[in-house]
């Protein structure tokens, strides 16, 4: 009679291996009293990777929880530079950079570059190299200083001569205390391309382009005989400027020269280029890309770009309360801006007129004279021979005069004409045969840098 099983699956297994299997199903159902999360995640990993394959039921390990956790110290041994960084951490450098300021004093100009370093302010005080930083307007400086806000070098960059070179000032801190030394480099020159559109003025404009205002004052220079930027300026009107700017170790000192600059007023285009002929001892001129050059008898203004106030037309006398030809032009100024003749010639008069208060008269060529009045100091004598743009004296309010101005007159024969269409008229100097084959290729160059200035500004509009 063959034994009764009592479970089905039992008759089907030997003895031993059911005896397992038994043991192993009691073990899982403690494990999963005891460990439910445990064994619901073995099974939910199995069943998700499965795909449909068949796995045996691991043993599964003793919860970590329960484990005895040991710590083990071991002694590293660190070279000395090492360790000691890691005691102290790395030593930062910081660089700070700043202009220097006419107020500045030793205590002021460091606190401003965020150093605190009483034994260098001492320093800036008493040495006498290092004391050409203090008092100065405008120098470029930088300083490196500790992550403690210690000093350890400080330079400074100037150029205050228009020769090609610059000043560089440099104090170091050593074991020995702060040391300084004063250095002469040769400027670099470096070419910037800026374009831009007339808005309100020629200055906002070239502010707006990041222009300095000495390069926007060349470009004026340039087209005065063309353009009369004092009253002809249109909102639309556009420029473009190649332009050097000197540097000094990498950081801009001085403007150069504008290289090659177009402006379109009005709708028409006024182009002009630098340009030395060779054997010309270093001189050179603006001329336009066809070969004229800019440089004519007389100069527009007796002044640098500047605003007119009363040009060549009948007006209110503010003094004879009269209305009467105003037979010059006259230019708003602060007292003391430097006043120009406009051509070569000589002092006929300088002194005191009437209601010209302190006036220079200039004749020149041809019958042709200058009158530049209500000056405030007179520079030249009579008898004297001035060239074209040579100071004669400077703005003021002298004689018949409500406030600071230069009253400005050309006279032909005696008679007063406009002097921007004097200036206009003038002649010219074309660029010479020899030099003319030179003179085309420098001129093609020109053009296509203009064209890339131009195409500056297209971007920026789209």
């Amino acid at each position: 009679m063959p034994r009764t099983c009592s479970h089905f699956k039992a008759c089907l297994l030997p003895h031993s291996l059911f005896t397992v299997v038994q043991n192993g199903i009691q073990w899982s159902r403690q494990g999963l009293a005891r460990y439910p999360k445990h064994v619901a995640a073995v099974l939910a990993s199995a069943l998700l990777g499965a795909g449909g394959a068949t796995y045996a039921l691991a043993t599964l390990a003793p919860d970590p929880a329960n484990l005895t956790v040991q710590e083990i110290l071991e002694v590293v041994p660190l070279p000395e530079q090492v360790a000691t960084l890691a005691q102290k951490g790395p030593e930062l450098t910081l660089f700070r950079s700043d202009i220097t300021r006419s107020t500045d004093t030793a205590d002021s100009l460091l606190r401003r570059l965020g150093v605190d370093d009483p034994a260098a302010a001492n320093f800036l005080r008493t040495d006498p190299v290092a004391r050409l930083l203090l008092g100065r307007n405008g120098r470029n400086i930088n300083a490196e200083t500790t992550d403690q806000n210690t000093l350890r070098k400080l330079s400074a960059r100037w150029s205050p001569e228009d020769d090609g070179q610059f000043k560089r000032l440099v104090i170091e801190s050593s074991p020995a205390g702060f040391m300084s030394r004063l250095e002469t480099a040769a400027l670099t020159a470096s070419t910037r391309l800026a374009s831009g559109t007339i808005q309100s003025s020629l200055f906002a404009a070239t502010d707006e382009a990041r222009i300095p205002d000495a390069i926007a004052i060349q470009v004026a220079e340039m087209f005065a005989g063309d353009i009369d930027f004092h009253r002809a300026l249109r909102k639309g009107d556009r420029f473009s400027v190649v332009y050097e700017t000197l540097e000094g170790d990498g950081e801009p000192l001085r403007t150069g020269r504008v290289l090659s600059a177009e402006f379109v007023n009005s709708g028409k285009s006024f182009q002009a280029m630098w340009f030395r002929e060779t054997g010309a001892a270093g001189k050179g001129g603006y001329y336009t890309l066809d070969g004229e050059s800019l440089r004519r008898a007389y100069l527009a203004s007796p002044m640098e770009f500047s605003r007119v106030t009363s040009g060549f037309k009948m007006r209110f006398h503010p003094i004879l309360q009269t209305w009467r030809a105003h037979l010059g032009v006259d230019y708003a100024a602060q007292t003391g801006t430097p006043v120009r003749s406009v051509g070569d010639g000589t002092v006929e008069f300088a002194g005191v007129q009437n209601g010209y208060g302190n006036v220079v008269m200039v004749r020149h060529r041809n019958q042709h004279s200058t009158v530049y009045a209500h000056l405030s100091r007179i520079s030249v004598r009579k008898g004297q021979n001035v060239s074209q743009g040579q100071n004669v004296g400077a703005v003021g309010s002298t004689g018949w005069a409500t406030g600071p101005h230069l009253h400005f007159e050309f006279r032909i024969n005696g008679q007063h004409h406009d002097p921007m269409t004097i200036a206009r008229q003038s002649e010219s100097v074309p660029v010479s045969a020899a030099a003319r084959p030179l003179f085309n290729r420098a001129a093609a160059a020109s053009r296509l840098a203009l064209a890339s200035a131009g195409s500056l500004q297209r971007s920026k509009a789209d």
